[in-house]
């Protein structure tokens, strides 16, 4: 029997890569393909990126295209360009192999796919990594927000059904959007097995970074206000005022680039942390290793969380972590397996930060449940999900 073919349309694919969304896009085709899955992404370019690649069995097919431009407006035109570009070399794709489903990830993509899977008469699966909704905390009345929650809710009215990672994000949805519960299913990210790290490499980076011997406290993640790295920097800066001569001396790094950078390094600077706090900027996933191993402690501080992929990479990778008890990171950081704070509490985080810094056995045992729960998430796991509402759609699997 000839295996399935899935045609999948994100924004980001990796090496171009903004946040999460790229890694589960890849992470999932790389699991559908191991299950005998034809794969072919559509997705964006960049220089010295090639057009065309196989990457772990997957086809990867990339329009080239601007780095996105900054203000609102100008990159919602930027996203329509982008989609026009997109139904254009799926429509051509198609004629090389039919695709058996259409399967779009966030409204960026949600024109294209839709129209492809109603060019080619077959099913459109949709992904809903985040709204607009969840990220302004309901204010999508005015420009641009309304705008992207109405091509959102256009987009889950349209798919015949609709994927999301957290239990957290399947109420999100109902409760927002209204559609049917039964198209509505859970497919939680996976994460990739733990890569080889050099000793070298992170021996190198602590130098680097904590070039005293202190301890070293990371952030890593999109610079977005929703992340909370803002609160992040306050609760540092807490810790460190607070520091008595007994107490380790740290040092926060923040990996990451993104729409609220300047702002934080305001920030930074206001509270006056100087080399205290460095900015890495944007943090390739060869190196992102080494970093979750060089680090004492990671933060996830977000405001607004469908998942909470961090959260899970740095367990996977041997750092203990104190995460916000808010959305889908009450589900990957359950009681027991890190440090869990009421989201928006610069005291509660840095009264937790301080607990790790204080407590190397604390940071230890930590370390070691963190490993054995992230090793439960597999991108297998989410395949075989999303094979089964596949088939549930009429796909052949």
């Amino acid at each position: 029997m000839t295996a399935p073919a899935v045609l999948t349309l994100s924004w980001e694919y990796p090496p171009v890569v903004e946040g999460g969304l790229a890694r589960h896009v890849a992470g999932l085709s790389a699991g559908l393909v191991r299950r005998g899955t034809d794969v072919r992404v559509l997705t964006r370019g960049a220089d010295a990126v090639p057009a065309h690649a196989e990457d772990d069995g997957v086809n990867v097919q990339r329009v080239q295209r601007a780095s996105p431009p900054s203000g609102l407006d100008a990159f919602l035109t930027w996203v329509d360009e982008l989609g026009d570009d997109l139904l254009a070399a799926g429509t051509a794709a198609a004629e090389d192999r039919r695709p058996d489903v259409v399967h779009g990830h966030d409204w960026l993509v949600a024109a294209p796919a839709a129209a492809l899977a109603d060019a080619l008469g077959v099913p459109y699966v949709t992904t809903v990594h985040a709204t607009e909704h969840g990220r302004h905390r309901g204010w999508v009345h005015e420009h641009p927000q309304s705008h992207v929650h109405g091509v959102e809710a256009e987009m889950i009215d349209r798919a015949d059904a609709v994927l999301v990672c957290s239990s957290f994000m399947r109420r999100h949805v109902l409760d927002v959007f209204d559609p049917e519960p039964d198209d509505v299913a859970v497919v939680r990210n996976g994460i990739d097995p733990v890569a080889p790290v050099d000793p070298s490499d992170v021996r190198g980076l602590r130098r680097r970074l904590a070039p005293d011997g202190e301890l070293l406290v990371l952030c890593a993640g999109r610079l977005v206000y929703e992340k909370g790295f803002q609160v992040a920097l306050s609760a540092f800066d807490r810790v460190v005022r607070a520091t008595g001569p007994a107490a380790p001396p740290a040092r926060l790094v923040v990996a990451g680039s993104g729409p609220h950078e300047a702002e934080l390094r305001a920030q930074a600077h206001a509270l006056d942390l100087g080399d205290r706090v460095r900015f890495l900027g944007w943090t390739d996933d060869a190196t992102l290793p080494a970093l979750y191993r060089a680090a004492d402690v990671c933060l996830v501080p977000s405001l607004y969380e469908p998942f909470g992929l961090v959260a899970l990479e740095a367990m996977r990778g041997g750092c203990a972590v104190v995460a916000a008890a808010t959305g889908g990171l009450r589900e990957v950081v359950p009681e027991g397996t890190g440090v869990r704070v009421p989201p928006d509490d610069v005291r509660a985080l840095a009264a937790a930060l301080r607990r790790l810094l204080d407590d190397a056995a604390l940071r230890s045992r930590l370390v070691q449940i963190g490993a054995t729960h992230a090793a439960r998430f597999s991108w297998d796991d989410a395949a075989a999900r999303t094979l089964e509402v596949y088939a549930r759609l009429g796909v052949r699997v």
